[in-house]
């Protein structure tokens, strides 16, 4: 039983990301339909991260001591209202705010998600369980953008908000008759957790996850001008190497949360971190040779997801009374080594012309990674919580 609820909650998960991501697959035609610039059009995408990043933290804090199956069924319930604000926005300050309501609830439910199938599953399964939410989250890139272009080509872009309404209230459906009870954080105030930031194991993880992100868009945000103008791909390529990554990067999540359990949290972060900064150096040099490089950014790509599911299940080994709120901390850091990692990204090309060599910055900030990982390996305490073996 426990297992169908932790796939019904990591397609929650799916959901969630493909709310986020949709965005930038139909922007141009939410921008041809509201009669707004494409430029305006974009700061859709800004607000739901903003949302996500800023709101989540306070969220979390506030509902704390909530039981879980009260706060993911009510992030999923706001994520339905945002999805039917989004559906009946007819201006653009509406939309706006829909996204608001949408990345704030998608933030919510990404970290009680994760949090909740760690207590879910039996101690020697977490990893695999938190694989599973992290293979939602990655799916959203290989089909839920996909599909949410398809959708609006077929009906129009307010129908992708249906199709997440609607299968978000299945998911509310489920959960509220079948999710157990499951326990909030300890009993604290928000001043009392922001001392969790202090244990030099969490500060040193979250520069972990920060630096990860920065290398995966410092890459990703150029990876259309590096298939086109490195490698010299035309559209149907073009999207069909978007799919294998994504397909790839889902096939990661779960490598990552098996190896997570396997091996320990630690070890798989570590040989996660090798692995893409090995591959991102070798990728300016092998231009020429195209399955090879295509071999490379795969290996990339699943490295990067493999990442993501060792880094949660390590912040709950290291603050199992405060891990919603150090999951949402990440969140938030994860949102910010993606904008950092973009501007990286446009600066170097700024500076170069050229995206060529892209992945070399993107393997330096996997390499301060792999650096701070070892650095936070080496302080974390010696003996962790039954929760960890």
């Amino acid at each position: 039983m426990n297992r169908f609820i932790v796939y019904v909650i990591a397609l929650g998960a799916f959901l969630a990301g493909s709310a986020e991501l949709v965005v930038s697959g139909v922007v141009s035609t939410i921008a041809s339909d509201m009669d707004i610039s494409l430029a305006l059009a974009g700061q859709l995408v800004t607000a739901f991260s903003l949302s996500f990043a800023i709101g989540t933290p306070i969220l979390i804090a506030l509902t704390a001591r909530w039981a879980r199956k009260k706060v993911l069924a009510g992030a999923i319930a706001v994520f339905v209202f945002g999805s039917l604000i989004a559906l009946f926005s007819f201006n653009y300050e509406t939309l706006i705010v829909s996204r608001i309501i949408l990345g704030a609830s998608a933030g919510v439910y990404s970290v009680v998600a994760i949090s909740s199938v760690a207590k879910l599953v039996p101690p020697k399964r977490i990893g695999a369980a938190i694989g599973t939410i992290a293979f939602g989250f990655s799916a959203a890139m290989a089909l839920g953008v996909p599909l949410g272009v398809a959708i609006a080509d077929w009906w129009g872009w307010r129908s992708i908000f249906i199709v997440l309404g609607a299968l978000s209230l299945v998911i509310l459906f489920i959960l509220v008759r079948m999710l157990p009870q499951i326990e909030g954080d300890a009993n604290a105030s928000f001043r009392s957790q922001l001392t969790v930031l202090r244990k030099p194991a969490i500060s040193t993880g979250l520069l972990i996850s920060l630096m990860v992100c920065v290398s995966h868009a410092v890459l990703l945000t150029y990876i259309a001008p590096f298939l086109t103008d490195i490698l010299h791909m035309n559209n149907v390529a073009l999207g069909a190497v978007m799919l294998m990554l994504g397909v790839f990067g889902a096939i990661g999540s779960r490598i990552g949360g098996y190896g997570a359990d396997r091996w320990g949290a630690g070890q798989m972060i570590v040989g996660s971190l090798i692995i893409t900064s090995l591959s991102l150096a070798f990728v300016p040099v092998f231009t020429i040779v195209l399955i090879v490089e295509l071999a490379l950014l795969a290996l990339w790509m699943s490295s990067v997801f493999m990442t993501a599911p060792a880094l949660n299940m390590y912040f709950i080994q290291q603050s199992p009374q405060s891990s919603n709120f150090v999951l949402s901390i990440n969140l938030s850091i994860i949102h910010l080594g993606i904008s950092l990692g973009a501007g990286v990204g446009g600066a170097a090309v700024d500076a170069s012309d050229t995206v060529l060599y892209h992945p070399w910055f993107a393997s330096g900030a996997a390499l301060l990674g792999l650096s701070a990982a070892a650095l936070s390996l080496s302080l974390r305490k010696k003996h962790v919580r039954p929760i960890a073996q």
